[in-house]
């Protein structure tokens, strides 16, 4: 009798529409709401998405998942049953973040790292999910927004580690990292299992993008980086399984149904006996050639248009020609911005496109002495350290950031074809802290979309007190006045707007919501705190303001 492995995992949902992703041990039929689909082998592993296309907008349905005609979903094991909330204009809560390692809830993972230096302290996501236990499946959030480490390949939690070492020599590089896809199928479960988080992604339609440490930490710096990176013998096993798993894991979920019937990829792996040679071909393609693979894509949400940027895996690094993402994938984001007319549009990247100013400045400044601006002795420094201190966000792509820039001018702009959003709000994670930025455009540039910076990270993994420290002095003015001057001095081009924090940074681990409501829209990040013992987490709110 075939089991569950992992999930389900309710990953899109429409207006009447949504996909239910589940991993089982064996070959089955797996049927959600009356609506079946085969399994998919990829080696050992079976994986099956049910597509549900009859529902009704603005409703909410509970499900069970059966296995051959077995039931397997809901447990008996105190969790409420899983819903599916399709969609409608109404109000709607969009919770999001990034960077989350899966460190059992005991000392000394529970400590604080300078307490121990494997302290996480205790996972936002972690209080979300059992907070929202005690609420209506009809109030819970639309949408989950995971923004980049939903696992970390180049930092492995314990049970992943012995399984490893019961696999080969941890001693041999890469050592106590993930090396290949079925490790990743591992950690993915860790990540994924533990019963609080397989009961969130089971009812809160989930949309996710990949960060570095999904692969290795620094993934796709720079030029050097890759050919550096390369020269290891482990590394394409590793980019091989990273790639494979994060296709099934993550990406084929983020596809709506319309989007899966035109997918060529999608129709080859279900018709293939074992679908892992074809997809280790692809995974292949997608790492040595950008233009490849499009990992960035859209889905609305009710008021809101999400699209979500891949801004790792899609990189262009020609020192003369450097890029986010190349010429198609910018033309799929230009297009998806402009249109339909939706109260809120929200473009979602792992990278913050807007760091605090001195910070930003200071990458900018770094990309351009890396360059060749004050030539190559220079330039050859500048790479250490944009490598050594992970100097690689927007700013650091400058072209892209205008690039970008000009895009939200340009949505937030009236063209007489219709009004621009309300907000424009972009979101990111990676910094491990997290804050709201307004921006504003010169007066002659029109934009009278409300724009903003939404920043939330980690779930859990934070900062400890040193860290925090610099992250305080690199977010005053007096620091960004200073950094400015010298981005200058190496001739960044002048931002053409400006922005700030609203409040100084949240630490913590930290989880954010967005309340929509029509025009309107609020911002919350809510802290993790442990209860009486430790043996539970509790949110406490840290940031509340209207957008």
């Amino acid at each position: 009798m075939p089991s569950l492995v992992l999930g389900p995992m309710l990953r899109h949902a429409g207006r009447t529409d949504a996909t239910v992703w589940v991993e089982t041990d064996a070959a089955c039929t797996v049927e959600v709401l009356g609506h079946e689909a085969q399994t998919f082998r990829v080696g050992a592993h079976h994986y099956a998405l049910v597509i549900v296309d009859d529902l009704e907008p603005g409703t909410v349905t509970p499900y069970e998942v059966a296995l051959d005609g077995e039931r397997v979903w809901p447990r008996d094991d105190g969790f409420p049953p899983s819903a599916i909330r399709t969609i409608s204009d109404g109000p709607m809560d969009v919770v999001f973040g990034s960077c989350r390692v899966a460190y059992p809830h005991r000392p000394p993972y529970s400590l604080t790292k300078d307490e121990d230096p494997q302290g996480r302290e205790v996972c936002a996501l972690r209080a979300l999910a059992l907070a929202l236990t005690e609420v209506p499946a009809a109030q819970r959030p639309g949408a989950l927004i995971l923004l980049g480490d939903q696992i970390y390949a180049d930092e492995v939690e314990p049970d992943t580690l012995e399984y490893l070492r019961r696999r080969r020599d941890t001693d041999v590089p890469p050592g106590a990292e993930l090396s290949n896809f079925e490790e990743y199928t591992h950690a993915y479960a860790v990540s994924w299992g533990e019963p609080a988080m397989r009961w969130l992604l089971s009812t809160v339609p989930s949309a996710m993008i990949f960060d570095d440490h999904d692969v290795i930490d620094d993934w796709n710096t720079s030029q050097d980086w890759v050919a550096d990176i390369r020269a290891n013998g482990w590394w394409d096993e590793r980019i091989l399984g990273a790639f494979v798993s994060y296709w099934i894991y993550q990406h084929l979920g983020n596809l709506s149904p319309t989007a899966l019937a035109d997918d060529d990829l999608w129709a080859a792996v279900r018709a293939a006996d074992d679908a892992e040679g074809l997809l280790r071909e692809f995974a292949f393609k997608a790492d040595r050639e950008v233009d490849s693979v499009r990992w960035s894509f859209c889905r609305d949400l009710g008021p809101a248009r999400l699209i979500m940027v891949d801004s790792r895996g899609g990189r262009v690094l020609d020192p003369e020609r450097r890029d986010m993402v190349d010429d198609d994938e910018w033309a799929f984001i230009e297009e998806n911005a402009a249109i339909g007319e939706h109260r809120h549009l929200l473009i979602g990247s792992s990278l913050p496109w807007l760091l605090a100013p001195g910070m930003h400045h200071l990458e900018a400044f770094n990309e351009a002495v890396s360059s060749g601006a004050w030539g190559r002795t220079v330039g050859r420094v500048g790479e250490k350290v944009r490598r050594a201190v992970d100097m690689e966000h927007w700013a650091a792509f400058n072209r892209s950031w205008h690039h970008l820039t000009r895009v939200i001018q340009d949505v937030g702009t009236p063209d007489g074809q219709g009004e621009p959003p309300a907000t424009i709000i972009a979101l990111g994670g990676d910094v491990h802290h997290a804050y709201l930025a307004e921006v504003a455009f010169r007066r002659d540039a029109g934009v009278r979309s409300r724009v903003y910076q939404a920043v939330c990270s980690p779930f859990r993994n934070p900062l400890d007190a040193r860290e925090r420290r610099v992250i305080r002095a690199a977010s005053s003015r007096a620091f960004g006045a200073v950094a400015s001057r010298l981005a200058r001095a190496a001739g960044v081009q002048d931002p053409e707007l400006r922005w700030r924090l609203r409040e100084p940074p949240v630490f913590d681990n930290v989880v954010a919501t967005l309340q929509l409501d029509g025009a309107s829209a609020t911002m919350r990040i809510d802290r993790a705190r442990p209860t009486t013992g430790g043996t539970r987490v509790r949110l406490e709110q840290a940031f509340h303001g209207a957008l």
